[in-house]
């Protein structure tokens, strides 16, 4: 069932679902006020000795949480159900209004994300097949849909790259999309008047340069693997590392894959991924650890450099996510020495902790740096409610 649209009145919550391979994680918020009503997650569905079959039975447990938190979500009935979608390919730049054909269309794209869009669509069904609302699709590589066509291309035979959607995409979308406009927001200023450079750094990481309020570059690829180096997933590295790989070593292109993907990044180089551990072994003197440190703020400063150059001016950089809002450490050493390039920090509101969007560069300063925390599920919930209310029947 893809609903009706109407019943779209302020004050109404959104429910956004997370759809996984093996979880469900929701949240039930107001968009206009931010308010965050309940939140959780489903885990192990479809794991054997799982009481959690499928996402049908997901659903069915979400809705008995949040009832013993005093939500009958059947009888509330939100607004609207927002789903987040990893892949949309070159078939969706902007949220959709989910039908039968949306669903068809997601379903088309398992090839280009095999691990994000099978849950994601069967997140979808159970979800329409339970609430009677409208449902919409937010993808994470919708806002990168703006990438010009020297940036979204790789050079190969053209050809191939058309019959196969070989292309870069970028992902972490939806994140980038809202800290730009909050970044705006920030500094006073019509988004349409910024140039902006937005570092998303968490378990994984990525770099987007902002024109305008568009993207005209990002970090990853056709695939999150491509770009910044991140928990473990290895980012950029010589296309001739997998036929090395598999030559002198035979491994398959299956290990190869788990290699670069899951056992590569902070990881590789330091043991663990968990950002605070690898400062805490810092502290301690730890070598590997401050490699680690040396090689992912080295990328950072890479990419940086690269989109002040696309862009031509620098407004206003970003640090978001879990490492970018939470480790001072990281953001004095990516912006240190770049004074002759218009950016610096203040030490003391570098070291500053809050939950507060904030600017850390000097007074006056050339180049707002700024610490953004993203909020993901609020983006998709204030665009479902916008489709909705676009939609709607007069």
């Amino acid at each position: 069932m893809s609903g009706h649209l109407a019943g779209t009145d302020a004050g109404l919550p959104v429910l956004v679902l997370n759809a996984g391979s093996s979880s469900l994680k929701y949240q039930l918020l107001v968009p206009e006020t931010s308010h965050v009503q309940a939140s959780g997650i489903v885990e192990r569905i479809g794991e054997p000795g799982s009481d959690v079959p499928d996402h049908r039975a997901a659903i069915t447990v979400m809705s008995e949480r949040l009832r013993e938190e005093g939500i009958d979500v059947d009888a509330l009935k939100p607004r609207a159900v927002g789903h987040r979608v990893v892949h949309g390919g070159s078939t969706f730049s902007d949220p959709v209004v989910i039908d039968d054909d949306v669903v068809a269309r997601i379903r088309e794209l398992v090839p280009l994300a095999p691990l994000h869009n099978p849950g994601a669509v069967t997140g979808i069904e159970a979800a329409r097949a339970r609430f009677d609302v409208p449902h919409v699709a937010v993808f994470d590589t919708a806002f990168f849909a703006t990438l010009p066509a020297e940036a979204a291309t790789y050079a190969i035979p053209r050809d191939l790259a058309r019959q196969h959607r070989i292309r870069r995409y970028g992902f972490h979308g939806t994140s980038h999309h809202f800290v730009s406009r909050a970044a705006a927001e920030l500094v006073a200023r019509p988004v349409e008047e910024l140039n902006q450079v937005v570092l998303h750094l968490g378990n994984g990481c990525s770099a987007s340069a902002i024109r305008g309020g568009r993207a005209v570059e990002t970090s990853m690829g056709m695939t999150p693997l491509e770009g910044l180096v991140m928990g473990t997933r290895s980012g950029d590295v010589d296309p001739g590392l997998h036929a090395f790989l598999h030559r002198e070593l035979g491994m398959s292109l299956v290990e190869i894959d788990r290699l670069l993907n899951s056992e590569s990044g902070l990881r590789g180089l330091a043991g663990v991924n968990d950002f605070r551990a690898i400062e805490e072994r810092i502290e301690q003197g730890d070598a590997d650890a401050q490699q680690a440190f040396d090689v992912f703020v080295h990328r950072l400063r890479h990419y940086v450099g690269a989109y002040m150059a696309q862009l031509g001016r620098l407004d206003v950089l970003s640090f978001t996510a879990g490492i970018g809002q939470h480790s001072a450490r990281v953001r004095a050493a990516v912006v240190g020495g770049l004074e002759h390039f218009g950016l610096s920090i203040d030490p003391q509101r570098n070291a500053t902790r809050s939950s507060d969007a904030r600017v850390i560069s000097p007074e006056g300063s050339p180049v707002t740096v700024a610490v953004v925390p993203t909020n993901e599920e609020l983006s998709i919930a204030r665009q479902a409610a916008a489709l909705c209310r676009e939609t709607e029947p007069a």
